[in-house]
């Protein structure tokens, strides 16, 4: 029932709206350098402060998760740098294949799955928004820091990641929160307007790219993405899990969070900064498909 539940409410909206993008982009061509920039500068921070503002999570909770997140980036980012090493990347295919391991689609993806999971518990959920909030972090600075780091001196890297809305939109969201500020009514309907094209924006951008790709499979990079995204990251979730001694609800949740498929803020990127546009919509395409099978085996594991 599970299987058919992701097939069913994640997987295939993915892939109709990824189709849409495709049609679009055979018939019109369309510009995907500002379909890009509304997703970075609209759509991505308005959604962060919107979800930030409106949830409700403990200060403990918050600390756990994080001290999780932080063990877990690193490990896999260290795993990463070893099959980087060994592959013999060069240049921008080095950042390619970072992003597309350590972004991973806690929004979209991750959100309804959680749902889904946990019948809608506002414990697990609230470890997977602060989840959510770290993976729109990182890409808009160390993501944007990687991907130019080969092509742009720091004082350039450092200005772009400054003008990244999302950095302020997430302590704006907390203070807010925090200080019980209301937003008025008419500033919240556009906000809520937005927030709801967040993931049909972000789908349609990726089905446009694949839509104007060459289609050179990368078989073997996309199959190496795919395989530390979906079977070797859950896998030293669950071991960073058991060595902080977390349990029940919350080890569930954050094993299941790092599950999930690459997201396509490493798209996003690669299109805004021209670095493995292709290999990079192809690990997202792929390790979306392969979730279906991967995420299905977790959650069983998870609640055997």
């Amino acid at each position: 029932m599970i299987f058919f539940d992701i097939l069913l409410y994640n997987v295939i909206p993915i892939a109709v709206l990824l189709g849409v993008g495709i049609l679009l982009q055979k018939v019109f061509s369309l510009d995907l350098r500002t379909l890009s920039k509304l997703n970075f500068y609209l759509f991505s921070p308005v959604i962060v402060f919107k979800m930030l503002y409106e949830s409700n999570m403990s200060v403990l909770v918050l600390f756990q998760t994080l001290l999780f997140f932080a063990l877990f980036i690193a490990s896999l980012l260290l795993v990463t740098e070893v099959v980087i090493r060994v592959r013999r990347y060069r240049g921008g295919m080095k950042s390619a294949m970072r992003n597309s391991v350590l972004f991973y689609n806690s929004a979209n993806y991750a959100i309804p799955l959680n749902q889904l999971v946990f019948a809608g518990n506002p414990f697990t959920m609230s470890i997977q928004m602060i989840i959510m909030m770290m993976q729109s972090l990182i890409p808009n600075t160390y993501g944007i820091y990687s991907v130019n780091s080969h092509k742009a001196d720091r004082r350039q890297i450092l200005k772009t990641i400054v003008g990244m809305p999302v950095i302020y939109a997430i302590p704006l969201g907390f203070a807010m929160r925090g200080m019980n500020v209301p937003i008025p009514e008419p500033l919240m309907i556009p906000i809520n307007y937005i927030a709801a094209g967040f993931v049909i924006s972000a789908l349609l951008t990726l089905g446009v790219q694949l839509g104007s790709m060459k289609w050179t499979l990368q078989a073997a990079d996309v199959f190496i993405s795919s395989t530390l995204r979906l079977a070797v990251a859950p896998a030293l979730g669950a071991l960073i899990v058991w060595i902080l001694g977390y349990k029940g609800l919350m080890a569930q949740a954050l094993i299941l969070s790092c599950a999930v498929p690459t997201s396509l803020s490493s798209v996003l990127l690669a299109v805004e900064y021209e670095n493995e546009p292709e290999f990079s919509s192809q690990a997202v395409l792929c390790s979306t498909i392969l979730s279906m099978f991967t995420v299905t085996f977790v959650i069983y594991l998870l609640m055997g």
